[in-house]
């Protein structure tokens, strides 16, 4: 039965990022955590790789069209691979399922599911103010930053927050990208940062793998259900008013967060099953509908 709601969760992530393209961590994380009640360590480590499963097959595609800048991959994964790392041995030192690191990845989740609302309420505001196309010619001069060292940064601030909570390399990564290459058209700037996510969330899901915070039966029925609903999605992506649902979506994502900050989320999961067996314990609920209010706090 819980199998099932899973594939479902995934179904339903998936087709509403590939009718959006709204990075499924902003989405799943909650999901798993606040609804299913999965530790928050195994919840962020399980949607690290989810996240690197369902974004490869977007690369490929991309990369087939030339889309993809690899020079600004490059200059952002310069910097978050290695925050990543980092992260993961601080991880590693405090103990992944530790009450203080609990409470830092939960906290840590409200405040990038802040960041994510706000960014998708600016890509919806901004997003049409880039331009729609780009010479060949001026292609080289858009994707140079003002400094090198700027993407770097900016890539070692989203790595350690997608590592921490597996929020932030979509929406969050797009806005950074918008405002280091203005130059550069969106849909160079999504393809770019959906490529990066590839590597990063590979790395940080990996390296949560090594510390036990991957759970592999959980990730296989979330990736049963997405992979079908993200080719639906985006078969479906043109006739659905974009507006319309990444508002909803922005506001999801604040009705979360408040969960998060208050650490509910957090009081809520300790005392829950991962999913060895993916039973109740403690009074723990685990809802089928993501919207069963029931299973929030608010």
């Amino acid at each position: 039965m819980h199998e099932l709601a899973f594939v479902f969760a995934g179904l339903v992530v998936g087709l509403v990022v590939g009718l959006t393209g709204v990075g499924g961590g902003s989405l799943m994380t909650p999901l798993l955590i606040f609804v299913f009640g999965v530790k928050p360590h195994l919840a962020i480590g399980t949607d690290l790789l989810f996240a690197a499963f369902t974004k490869l097959g977007g690369t490929v595609q991309l990369t087939r069209k030339r889309a993809v800048d690899w020079r600004i991959v490059l200059q952002m994964a310069a910097g978050s691979i290695p925050a990543s790392l980092v992260t993961l041995a601080a991880l590693q030192r405090l103990g992944p399922a530790s009450p203080a690191t609990t409470t830092l990845m939960t906290t840590t989740l409200g405040l990038a599911l802040l960041l994510t609302a706000a960014a998708t309420f600016y890509k919806v505001l901004r997003g049409k103010a880039t331009p729609a196309s780009i010479a060949p010619e001026l292609l080289a001069q858009a994707t140079r930053p003002r400094h090198w060292a700027l993407p770097v940064a900016f890539g070692a601030v989203v790595g350690t927050l997608v590592t921490l909570t597996s929020v932030g390399a979509g929406a969050i990564g797009v806005i950074v990208l918008m405002l280091l290459y203005p130059a550069l058209p969106l849909s160079r700037i999504v393809a770019a940062d959906i490529a990066h996510a590839v590597p990063l969330t590979l790395v940080a899901g990996l390296g949560h793998a090594s510390l036990g915070s991957v759970d592999w039966s959980l990730l296989g029925w979330l990736l049963a259900g997405s992979l079908p609903g993200i080719w639906l999605g985006t078969h479906l992506m043109h006739r659905t008013p974009e507006r319309v649902i990444r508002s909803l979506l922005s506001a999801l994502n604040i009705m979360k967060a408040k969960d998060s900050c208050s650490g509910q989320g957090a009081n809520r999961s300790e005392g829950c099953a991962p999913s060895q067996g993916l039973q109740r314990r403690h009074g723990c609920e685990y809802a089928l509908s993501w919207f069963d209010t029931s299973g929030l706090q608010y």
